[in-house]
């Protein structure tokens, strides 16, 4: 985000008729417009709620790789061999894509090869490790089990596959944008979608009342604003955060790494100049509104400075991701009674290649054709959920115990004046739960303690001044504004009195009230 272009794309202010709307401008949604464009022939907009390639997207790792950790002994089993091979080519062709077009357009996005590692550092893990080697050779991969590895500490063992690469999404993706605008096609920004009709054609409501008529629809907003495909409950959000801090370019581990032993831990680097790289260090994944965020990044950070020779921490963020029931993404028909909606969404993480997929498999489905891998990711897959129940089921019961244990469970506050500066907390206010944030000034800010996509309670999120919620991921900033879906529309705001909830009153007591959902 600190190093690429800022965007400038006016909002909708017009009713507006194409051939395909696209929603959403981050990378599935962006390669989707993309290639309808050059590949398809088709007129394409693409709206997205605020900035384009800034969301999931801007805050991404950007590792473009078909090794999505141990995934290929898994779909051997699950999928059969041919199913990890439409697996493998398909995620590998998506690399290849990202190389191909940043040529054809002439994008300097930091584009660049090398291997990438799955390792474990337990003995114990060593004969899964030698499978999933086999697996994924098996599967296509330029694939194979290790000891060594470029980390400046042992392993037990890795699965190293050739041929990957890592680069800068917003350049590539900005590229992408320029060339969609110069063949007549258009961008809209801080336009958010909150209504679709679907039909011969689609019809797309926006929050400032236009409505824009399409042929066809592509949902790409990371997690589906619209509740009728229900894939809300066929997938679970997560948050990881993130550390970096230069390194000297001759300590680079020349590669990318993940693990998940013990708590997760990803590292890759990037250019930087002066001799040096950018450490980029990924981990302590946690459901969004569930975790000690400040304490998770003083572990993470110390983790980084004890295994690598970098200097003092110099960015520090988190990214949020949608693991599917069976990890595979869900990409095509957006349910089983859809004619002309489509969307992307599941990546489980590798957003990067996932999303490059999507643009072509969705093209592909739109202008009437069929990849050999359309199947795999149909999101219409029921046998494939039937499969993976106890997961979708332990999914579900996480979240209905946040739905109704967070209701039963008592504040950490007894009032609005017992929350300190920079901090919030859930607030009983004249009967309601009500989410208050004190700023550094003192300041109280109340908004509903409720999310507006299915009515789960939110908790404060203190690392990024955030109300997040734990059922399905939403986020909202500490005025009640949407930051990440599935919700679109904001938190209602709360009107305090004074700073107690003694003497405050709630000027929409009532029918909101999560009590009574």
């Amino acid at each position: 985000m600190r190093t690429s272009d800022t965007t400038s794309y006016r909002p909708l202010t017009a009713d507006l008729e194409v051939d395909v709307a696209v929603v959403g401008g981050g990378i599935a949604g962006l390669c989707t417009a993309w290639e309808l464009t050059r590949e398809g022939g088709r007129s394409v907009v693409v709206l997205e709620a605020d900035r384009i390639a800034a969301g999931v997207t801007g805050f991404t790792t950007a590792k473009v790789t078909a090794q999505h950790g141990m995934v290929y002994d898994r779909l051997r089993r699950t999928r059969g061999v041919e199913g990890a091979r439409l697996y493998a080519r398909s995620q590998q062709a998506a690399v290849e894509r990202v190389a191909e077009v940043a040529s054809v357009l002439d994008i300097d996005c930091e584009f660049e090869r090398g291997p990438s590692y799955v390792y474990s550092r337990d003995m114990a893990e060593r004969p899964a490790l030698r499978s999933e080697a086999e697996a994924a050779a098996e599967a296509g991969l330029d694939a194979a089990y290790v000891e060594d590895t470029g980390l400046p500490f042992p392993v037990a063992g890795a699965v190293r596959v050739a041929e990957q690469a890592r680069f800068h999404p917003r350049k590539y993706l900005l590229g992408l944008a320029r060339d969609l605008t110069a063949y007549g096609n258009t961008i809209h920004e801080r336009t958010r979608v909150t209504g679709l009709h679907e039909g011969t054609p689609c019809r797309l409501t926006t929050e400032g009342g236009f409505t824009v008529t399409a042929r066809d629809v592509v949902v790409a907003t990371h997690f589906p604003v619209f509740d009728r495909a229900l894939l809300f409950a066929r997938m679970s959000p997560r948050r990881e955060l993130v550390v970096a801090a230069p390194l000297p370019a001759d300590r680079d581990p020349d590669g990318m790494y993940i693990t998940e032993d013990g708590a997760k831990r990803s590292v890759r680097t990037a250019p930087l100049g002066d001799g040096r790289r950018l450490l980029i260090v990924t981990g302590e994944t946690f459901t969004p509104g569930t975790a000690d965020v400040p304490e998770r990044f003083e572990r993470l950070d110390e983790w980084m400075h004890t295994h690598f020779a970098v200097e003092e921490t110099r960015y520090r963020w988190a990214a949020q991701d949608n693991d599917p029931s069976d990890r595979v993404p869900l990409i095509g028909p957006f349910h089983p009674a859809a004619r002309h909606t489509y969307v992307a969404t599941g990546f489980g993480g590798w957003g990067m290649s996932g999303g490059v997929l999507a643009g072509r498999l969705l093209t592909d489905l739109i202008c009437a054709m069929k990849p050999p891998w359309a199947d795999l990711y149909d999101p219409r897959r029921l046998w494939s959920t039937l499969r993976e129940a106890p997961t979708l089921l332990s999914q579900q019961a996480e979240v209905g115990k946040h739905f109704v244990g967070d209701r039963l469970r008592t504040t950490h506050v007894d009032s609005a004046s017992d929350i300190a500066p920079g901090s919030g907390a859930v607030v009983r206010l004249n009967g309601q739960r009500c989410a208050v944030y004190r700023d550094d000034d003192g300041g109280c800010h109340a908004v509903s303690a409720r999310c507006t996509h299915l009515g789960c309670l939110v908790a404060f999120n203190e690392a990024e001044r955030s109300w997040d919620c734990p059922c399905h991921g939403s986020r909202y900033g500490v005025d009640g504004s949407v930051l990440q879906g599935p919700a679109v529309r904001p938190l209602e705001q709360r009107h305090i009195v004074g700073s107690d909830s003694s003497d405050s009153s709630d000027s929409s007591a009532g029918s909101d009230s999560p009590d009574e959902a």
